[in-house]
């Protein structure tokens, strides 16, 4: 394939390695560009490394025909090419840009070093080599906080607690995983976790980090109070990835702007997965960057009508613990606007919640924790958006377990 209509891609996660292996199904090879040193692998999976349940290898996603180890610090779109740490320009015809998100760190005092990088102990946990740095500090006994307590913090520190660890996580919301997750789901995810030993703080704002010595000792609490800790846990969600295109001249919000053909505001460089704003949405989840690999494949396999119209995601979470796991599903509206319906089922004994919102006669949303028979069922009506049937429809959306 000549330089001028090469399909370059940049970022070798979820999103981009999904691009590349389409395209060459689609006999339009690309070439991917990955910044890390190890094989591409799915970012998804990271908590069960943490915790043990899986080896490294085997979150390893399927690598593409091309793959090229750098780290891109610029795009020539005059040029067409993309410039690398160590001068390497790579020409493209069509460039895709993958670049994912970065962690958030938060203003705390003590965060950095002077030289501003992490003190010893304090980790993000976005990439694989957070992952192993982590599973190499975490042993039985040692004192972890985690900060944060939407769904990567929920994960950390139940992968951290079937480890051993004390842990203790501290949520600056009223609620846990309050994004996805309405009060009463939220309460059974907060009983597991006390289960295996997390204590939780909630409505809770971290003011600064002590460290001696280079190394992290304690956190300290906007009210004063001070946890002990051998090692921190930064969970407080994620910022699109857009350097790169800023840099370029590329027009970006909270990401970067994209139409239904996922084209830029360059028509020659697309973007797909965390880094994408499409109609206003920055999704940050692992369905409608897949989603959008595929239509971009097969857009720019020949497919003029390829278009992506938005994702309709479902949240799901299993936490393993040392008895049995806990699931649980979210997906769309889960707080009720006067005048909807709302059904809801709860099984203290047995820890299930199961409840579901309709308006005017359409599934808007849903939260199931616990025996996740129905989510397909409910997940079938609400990605359609088609009128519920007449009679009795939500109790047997609620508690028939088939077709999951």
């Amino acid at each position: 394939m000549t330089s001028n209509t090469r399909v370059v891609v940049i970022g070798a996660g979820l999103a981009g390695v999904r691009l590349a292996r389409r395209l060459g199904e689609l006999g339009t090879p690309a070439l991917l560009i990955g910044e890390e040193g190890h094989p591409p692998y799915n970012r998804v999976l990271l908590a069960e490394v943490l915790a043990g349940r899986y080896a490294p290898e085997v979150i390893a996603l399927p690598a593409p025909a091309e793959l090229v180890r750098a780290r891109v610090t610029g795009i020539d779109r005059g040029r067409r090419s993309v410039v690398c740490a160590d001068g390497t320009q790579i020409a493209y015809g069509t460039l895709v840009l993958a670049t994912g998100s970065n962690p958030v760190l938060p203003p705390l005092r003590g965060l950095f070093t002077p030289d501003r990088v992490l003190p010893e102990g304090i980790h993000a946990f976005r990439t694989l080599d957070d992952c192993l740095g982590l599973s190499k500090a975490v042993r039985p006994g040692v004192r972890a906080v985690v900060i944060g307590g939407g769904l990567l913090g929920v994960s950390a520190a139940r992968a951290l607690a079937v480890r051993g660890a004390q842990v203790v996580l501290a949520q600056q919301s009223e609620r846990l995983m309050e994004r996805q997750l309405d009060p009463g789901a939220s309460a059974l995810v907060l009983r597991h976790l006390r289960d295996l030993g997390v204590e939780v703080h909630t409505e809770c704002r971290v003011r600064d980090v002590r460290c001696v010595g280079g190394a992290v000792r304690s956190v300290e609490l906007a009210d004063g109070y001070a946890l002990d800790a051998d090692l921190v846990v930064l969970a407080c969600g994620v910022r699109p990835r857009v350097g790169l295109a800023e840099a370029a001249g590329l027009a970006v919000r909270k990401g970067v702007l994209v139409d239904d053909a996922l084209r830029t505001s360059d028509p020659r460089v697309h973007a797909i997965g965390d880094c994408a704003q499409h109609d206003g949405n920055v999704y940050g989840l692992a369905a409608p960057a897949l989603e959008q690999a595929d239509v971009l494949a097969e857009s720019l396999a020949g497919n003029t009508a390829a278009r992506y119209t938005g994702t309709r995601s479902l949240t799901r979470l299993t936490l393993t613990g040392p008895d049995s796991p806990f699931d649980l599903a979210a997906f769309g509206e889960t707080d009720p606007l006067p005048g909807d319906d709302v059904v809801q089922l709860a099984d203290a004994t047995r820890g299930t919640y199961r409840k579901v919102v309709v308006r005017d006669d359409r599934l808007v949303g849903g939260v199931l924790v616990g025996e996740l028979g129905t989510v397909g069922a409910l997940a079938r009506a609400w990605e359609g958006a088609e009128p519920l049937p007449d009679e009795g429809p939500l109790l047997h959306l609620l508690t028939n377990d088939g077709g999951s």
